[in-house]
């Protein structure tokens, strides 16, 4: 698996740096990094409080003359999970004794300061449609993505668990559906925001709770990876020239920078 991966970005890579014209068209190569803001629906745990890092190389290409519909994907290193701090009381009023947990690590002492911390990295693959409207800058895509899980760590309710990637505690493979919106900054330079949440369940968790009169209720919760992004986009083989359109009052109309198109003449 590790080769493989090895294997796609060094196909990326090379694409990156090439500037070979294909009927017509050409790569568009990008380079990117950013946070995500996550949190796991399912885990009792709300907020986008889990900031992780979101980067690595992308390729696009032109479907049309125009340039305005492409295809791209990309090759992430993207850190997820949840993350929340809670008040002692909280503990008063869900089950949290080790023998709920079996696979709970003993070397590591209790806290009582930490509800969650759940840290899930993946090497992703993207996949998007884009549509860019030329004159704004402005460039929206959907797509999903694929992404296989390279490190795993939790703590839960104060108690550090055993789980890691060959634990089988967390799925392997995530199947992502993904929204985002590019807006052009500064010539090549853009801002990416993109939302992304699981197609399937990451995991199913089996929660046991107390109730007042000292019984306790058994829930099965499903997992599903939630996040927002935000990154930089800084593409490589890009050339831009000044936008000239203005309208009757002299303002210029639409982004500053227009992406230079040779073999499109409008």
């Amino acid at each position: 698996m590790k080769r493989h991966i090895i294997y796609v970005f060094l196909g990326l890579l090379c694409c990156l740096i090439s500037t070979q014209r294909v009927d017509a068209q050409r790569f568009i190569g990008s380079v990117i990094a950013g946070t995500n803001f996550s949190q796991i629906e399912g885990d009792d745990v709300h907020g986008f409080y889990k900031v992780g890092f979101n980067g690595g190389l992308g390729l696009t290409i032109p479907l049309n003359r125009k340039q305005t519909w492409q295809v791209s994907f990309e090759l992430l290193y993207s850190m997820k999970g949840s993350k929340k701090s809670c008040a002692a009381g909280y503990f008063d009023t869900i089950y949290y004794s080790p023998a709920m947990f079996m696979d709970v690590d003993r070397s590591v002492p209790f806290d009582p300061t930490t509800k969650c911390n759940i840290s899930l990295d993946y090497v992703q693959i993207p996949l998007m449609v884009r549509y860019e409207e030329m004159y704004s800058g402005c460039t929206f895509a959907l797509g999903f993505a694929w992404g296989r899980l390279v490190r795993a760590h939790e703590v839960y309710n104060g108690f550090t668990r055993t789980t890691n990637v060959r634990s089988g505690t967390y799925k392997r493979n995530d199947w992502s559906v993904i929204a985002d919106v590019n807006i052009r900054l500064y010539k090549n330079l853009s801002l990416n925001i993109r939302y992304e949440y699981s197609m399937v369940p990451t995991r199913l968790a089996y929660y046991e709770y107390m109730r007042t009169d000292g019984s306790s209720v058994i829930e099965t919760h499903k997992y599903y990876n939630h996040l927002i992004s935000t990154r930089l986009v800084y593409y490589i083989n890009e050339k831009f020239y000044k936008n000239t359109r203005v309208n009757k009052y002299g303002q210029t109309m639409g982004t500053t920078w227009l992406r230079e198109i040779p073999e499109y003449n409008e």
